[in-house]
């Protein structure tokens, strides 16, 4: 028997169960992973909330986790037993001590980066990745915007974007975050949202920005409008304020012939040489040092509730991970 945080309804983090479930077996193209670190993102709260819906229920909660490979099914290759690997994509049921999953969704660890840091980067730093080099390809003399600096992904992308040669405005709700997003990155910081466009018109003497890079969603949507250049992108990439209302498509044009997008890092990622590219660039600017991944918080796996709802209070920084 293996354990896992289940779900048996929508809800709140009152509805999260620590519960006995039979070990599951690989089938064909499958393997088994025991889990050592399983990463907490955002999107958790969704698949529990109701934002997101699940095919069934119960369900397992959890997009991403390191661990080690236990068994395989037939017609895998490149996964062996005895493998370090982790994951971070869909279906859900990660909060799990063991979970079977898609072998081509699996990514070897390599050396050098541990169980706890690879739970922690595989969704949010892939998550950046994309964002970064292909959503909007930042390049060196970009000044970006960027939602809930202090975050997760945030910090991920204040200290890439900066590696890539961009002028990064982290927007955070604190002024204890405002220091950490201003030491891992971000050259200017913004506590709250209010009057954010006209400091970014002074930020960058009228210019605004190309791109803003927006995780809290409805609370924020039209003000990231407000703060971009003629041409520029809005990059709509989460909802922790809630879902973005319906949108009359003409403000777009009034605004400045803008741009708006919803990428979702499962079809960034969705072919697995797509997968394996994005990894690798992960993995290489970690390596390198040029990003630091903060873990921040742990939590035992048993007591995910407890994580979710710090991570809905905003007492969370940088990356959280449940240890099973």
């Amino acid at each position: 028997m293996s354990k896992a945080i289940r779900i048996h309804a929508q809800g709140g983090p009152e509805v999260m169960r620590w519960e006995s479930v039979p070990t599951p077996e690989p089938g064909p193209a499958e393997a088994l992973v025991h889990h050592t670190a399983v990463g907490l993102n955002y999107i958790d709260v969704y698949f529990r909330n109701g934002l997101y819906k699940i095919p069934s229920l119960p369900a397992t909660l959890g997009m991403e986790a390191a661990g080690v490979v236990t068994a395989i099914g037939s017609d895998v290759h490149g996964i062996a037993v005895g493998d370090r690997v982790a994951y971070a994509t869909g279906p859900i049921g990660a909060y799990a001590t063991d979970r079977v999953i898609s072998a081509d969704r699996l990514v070897k660890v390599p050396d050098g980066v541990e169980d706890q840091t690879a739970a922690a980067m595989m969704l949010q730093g892939m998550t950046a990745q994309y964002l970064l080099r292909t959503t909007y390809r930042v390049k060196p003399g970009d000044t970006i915007l960027v939602h809930a600096a202090a975050g997760g992904v945030g910090l991920i992308l204040c200290q890439w974007a900066k590696h890539l040669g961009a002028t990064v405005i982290g927007v955070v709700s604190t002024r204890a975050k405002a220091e950490l997003a201003h030491e891992h990155g971000a050259e200017h910081t913004v506590v709250g949202y209010e009057g954010l466009p006209a400091e970014v018109r002074r930020i960058t003497g009228g210019a605004m920005v190309p791109v803003v890079y927006d995780s809290v969603g409805r609370d924020t949507f039209g003000i990231s409008l407000d703060c971009l250049a003629p041409l520029g992108l809005m990059v709509t990439y989460g909802n922790s304020s809630g879902a973005v209302p319906p949108v009359d498509l003409g403000v777009l044009a009034a605004k400045g012939s803008l741009y708006v997008t919803r990428p979702t890092l499962a079809t960034y990622t969705s072919k697995p040489a797509d997968l394996a590219r994005s990894a690798a660039d992960l993995f290489e600017v970690v390596k390198s040092g040029a990003v630091k991944i903060r873990v921040n918080q742990t939590f035992p796996l048993q007591e995910a509730a407890a994580a979710h709802t710090a991570l809905e209070a905003r007492k969370t920084t940088g990356s959280t991970v449940l240890i099973p």
